[in-house]
């Protein structure tokens, strides 16, 4: 029962992550390939708080904020980037926070990672408080899933969706296209912050380690598998992807194979993906159909 909760609270936890990306990928047609940065900001953002001493509330919200800074930041020069330049862009970005994280051990202790991230005082450490956490992040997937909606049913949602399908039909328009894009980035990098603060008060450990392509991947596959562009598309897909990696877990394979282990279940897991982005391109749930 614990392991089952255990999936579901990293499950919702992926499902804000998700949803944080597909407001820049699925409604604006930009490819943040360096998400997991603002990820990252996030969690060290709350956890350095929370382990000298403030209230976990404030280190999350904190998190957020500078998270949302850090996405100006690198919005209003990258933007002015098209295409597959902006990708590079952010995928440098990703690659540069890592590695603040991992050799500026002043402040985050470089590999050795940050331990003892305390939770909220009302939910408990330990397996005692995985319902209470469950809960809580329920309650926060839902606030961000009902905010998002409502950004991208308001006028600022289709004119991100104009955008994405022709940015000089936009212009003509009279939109300020870099202006709508660099909030589109600032609100995304927020809600990922909320996603990497609640992971790190989760699981109480955060190192580099955590924040590297893989994560960004991973985070797009949830989207793109799950349907961009779509309102439940990122939550279903961040709960069929993190249910598929813990089913591929107990795959049989014998014990000559041991050392093997690791690299069949990836084989396994990314086959299978393959499969279905080419069976189904347009994800489980398609955007035309929603």
């Amino acid at each position: 029962m614990d392991y089952l909760l255990h999936i579901f609270i990293v499950s919702l936890i992926y499902a804000i992550f998700a949803i944080s990306l597909n407001l820049e990928l699925g409604f604006t047609g930009l490819y943040n390939f360096g998400h997991v940065a603002f990820f990252g900001i996030g969690a060290y953002t709350s956890a350095l708080l929370s382990l000298a001493g403030y209230p976990v509330t404030l280190g999350m919200v904190c998190g957020m904020a500078v998270a949302g800074g850090a996405g100006v930041l690198l919005a209003i020069p990258a933007l002015r980037l098209s295409g597959d330049y902006f990708g590079i862009a952010t995928l440098s970005f990703g690659e540069i926070i890592r590695l603040f994280f991992l050799n500026e051990r002043w402040l985050t202790k470089g590999p050795m990672g940050l331990p003892g991230i305390s939770r909220p005082a009302w939910i408990g450490e330990g397996v005692t408080g995985l319902p209470r956490f469950l809960i809580f992040c329920t309650l926060l997937t839902l606030l961000v899933f009902l905010v998002v909606r409502h950004l991208t049913r308001s006028p600022f949602g289709r004119a991100l969706k104009v955008i994405r399908e022709d940015e000089f039909v936009a212009q003509a328009f009279g939109k300020n296209t870099l202006f709508f894009k660099i909030r589109a980035v600032a609100v995304g990098s927020i809600l990922a912050g909320l996603a990497g603060s609640l992971w790190a008060h989760y699981i109480s450990y955060i190192s580099p380690a955590d924040f590297t392509l893989t994560e960004t991947i991973l985070v797009l596959l949830c989207v793109v598998l799950g349907g961009r562009g779509t309102h439940w598309g990122p939550v279903l897909g961040a709960f069929v992807v993190i249910f598929f990696q813990e089913i591929i877990r107990f795959v049989p394979i014998p014990a000559d194979f041991g050392r093997f282990v690791a690299p069949i279940q990836g084989m396994v897991y990314g086959a299978v993906l393959i499969i279905f982005m080419l069976k189904r391109p347009e994800g489980l749930l398609p955007e035309y159909k929603e």
